[in-house]
């Protein structure tokens, strides 16, 4: 379609200036770019209907080029009646000025997006450029038309023209707004469209003189082409989004004021030697006063906006760097680890606590992945902890996990883990670590005095419990070992003696056992074993491996003792573990009472 406009533009401008003139077709090829851009807006207001001012103001074109198509179909047939026929018709005047005061009365309500100062500068803008149209049409048109001799035509050229510019100033409005209901390219076609419209009568003369219908025609309808280009671009643009606004952001400032300032004194430069003083140049330089103190105001309005934002800028670069300040004095002197890894792993950020904590300094850290400075053992338990955040984005997880110091070792680190990929000033996992070494340590020693012998730093009683319930229902193996004539030793060497003699005893019972298998303490010289594998049979094998041990002699007190062990054995399930102790118990004392017996 918009190569068809363009062909049509070409053939018109061809056919009035080469071939055989009529005056009834410029209005007859008018008409019909009457009813095309009446049909562009009614299909634009039906793709609109989801946007409320859009599509009013598509509905408002709509019956403004109803008017215009009416208006401008009475003329071409009077014309058709009598070609000779001089002027416009008041009907057709009345009818184009009707309908553009609907488009005018739209455009002038359609709602800005702008408020406050900002709608000040759009307002500023919008006067500025339509001083410099008011120029040209002044010049060109109005101070011409106003001194003729026929009252009607005076009238009706200052209402068209009155008319005209409201039009241009309410497209301008919206050309500088952010809801117009067009976009800016098709805002600019069109008003290059309403421009051309208003002064192509006076350009046509210029160019080819009063009396050459010819080139008045094509100065009066090429413009018109303009107009459902600019809607036919619109409709495509508004088909592509869905009906949607355009939602293009208008620029900071706008170079079109400017334009019309340097347009307006071009032509008083121009106009002044050729025309001389008269009504025509003088009101050339009224309005090149006028823009050039709109533009003035423009640019005082600017530098006070200017110096607010300039103001408020540096009261916000100061706050800014106060609170950067503030914030690098808490991460300087914090305890707790941050750092920021983005998704493939590789750490982005790391607080200075990194040389405390990792040995190693902050900027070091930074590039490293972290999986490689973690334990081994705890991938696993970092990998889950990855996956429940990447589960719930935004959200908080945690884990204790080791990370290797720069020394060797390795620092348990209490780990608060929350997935911010998402947030565009993060973009990635932020983890705060405490160093919880010395806690783990220090637990880690407890743990191991409430479950091991103070003496012999065999297991206690308690460990082998949990070690039981542990194997659940799994066969096991229990030995309770008694030593024999440990009571002689305390009573004849003191119980430092014996206390020597149970540490050596603990040493061999170790030495006797396999991998996996539990040397324990019962207290006093009560011994226990638990074997974690093997049935009867090794059972048996380990007891005596346990007897032959304890029948050596042990240094103690300066001296070689003799003491023996007897050795009770059970097993079974391991789901009861007072069982196997009674019974692993019962038959020691079997074994003493044979022992005793022989």
């Amino acid at each position: 379609m918009l190569l068809s406009l363009a062909a049509l533009g070409v053939l018109a401008v061809s056919w009035f200036l080469a071939g055989p003139y009529s005056p009834v077709a410029p209005w007859v090829l008018q008409t019909g770019l009457d009813v095309m851009i009446l049909l562009s807006a009614r299909r634009l207001a039906a793709v609109t209907r989801a946007e409320r001012h859009a599509r009013r103001f598509w509905r408002a074109m709509a019956a403004a080029m109803l008017l215009c198509t009416v208006g401008d179909s009475y003329q071409t047939v009077l014309l058709l009646a009598d070609p000779g026929r001089p002027g416009v018709s008041v009907v057709q005047t009345a009818l184009v000025v009707a309908g553009m005061s609907i488009m005018a009365v739209t455009m002038l309500c359609h709602p800005l997006a702008a408020a406050g100062r900002e709608r000040l500068r759009l307002w500023l803008d919008a006067v500025t450029v339509l001083t410099g149209v008011a120029v040209f049409l002044w010049y060109f048109s109005l101070a011409g038309q106003l001194s003729s001799d026929q009252v009607a035509d005076r009238y009706a050229a200052g209402a068209s023209a009155a008319v005209m510019l409201v039009v241009v100033f309410g497209v301008l409005k919206l050309v500088f707004s952010d809801l117009a209901p067009f976009t800016r390219t098709a805002g600019i076609v069109g008003s290059l469209g309403v421009a051309g419209t208003a002064l192509g009568t006076s350009v046509g003369m210029m160019l080819g003189g009063a009396h050459d219908p010819r080139v008045l025609a094509v100065a009066q309808v090429v413009p018109c082409i303009l107009m459902p280009v600019s809607l036919r671009l619109q409709e495509v643009r508004a088909r592509r989004q869905g009906g949607r606004r355009p939602g293009e952001r208008r620029a900071r400032f706008s170079r079109t004021p400017y334009v019309a300032v340097i347009a307006t004194e071009v032509l008083l430069v121009t106009a002044l030697p050729a025309a001389g003083p008269g009504a025509r140049i003088w009101g050339v330089t009224v309005g090149v006063v006028i823009i050039t103190a709109l533009v003035v105001g423009r640019q005082l309005v600017a530098f006070t906006d200017n110096d607010r934002l300039l103001t408020s800028l540096d009261r916000s670069m100061t706050e800014l760097h106060r609170q950067k300040e503030w914030f690098q004095s808490l991460v300087q002197h914090a305890s707790d680890l941050t750092l920021v890894v983005e998704p493939g792993g590789t750490i982005r950020y790391a607080s200075p606590a990194a040389a405390r904590v990792l040995g190693t300094e902050a900027e070091q850290a930074v590039g490293e992945r972290v999986d490689i400075r973690i334990h081994p053992g705890d991938l696993p338990v970092f990998q889950a902890l990855n996956e429940r955040l990447a589960a719930e984005p935004g959200t908080d997880a945690s884990a204790q996990v080791r990370l290797r110091h720069a020394d060797g070792s390795y620092r348990w680190l209490d780990i608060v883990g929350a997935d911010l990929t998402a947030s565009p000033s993060v973009c990635g996992i932020v983890y705060n670590a405490r160093d919880v070494t010395e806690a783990m340590e220090l637990q880690d020693r407890l743990r191991h005095r409430a479950t091991h012998d103070t003496l012999t730093g065999l297991a206690n009683r308690t460990l082998l419990g949990e070690r039981l319930l542990a194997a659940g229902d799994a066969e096991v193996g229990v030995l309770v070992v008694d030593l024999d004539g440990f009571k002689q030793v305390n009573d004849g060497y003191g119980h430092h003696a014996g206390d020597e003699v149970l540490v050596a005893v603990a040493a061999r019972l170790g030495a006797a056992l396999g991998p996996g298998d539990l040397a324990v303490r019962l207290g006093g010289d009560e011994f226990a074993v638990l074997l974690d594998r093997g049935g009867a049979g090794r059972a048996r094998e380990v007891a005596d491996r346990i007897v032959t041990a304890m029948g050596r002699p042990i240094e103690a007190a300066g001296t070689l003792l003799a003491v023996g062990a007897s050795v009770g054995i059970a097993t079974g399930r391991a789901d009861d573990p007072d069982r196997l102790l009674r019974d692993a118990d019962a038959a020691m004392y079997r074994v003493k009472q044979d022992r005793a017996a022989v």
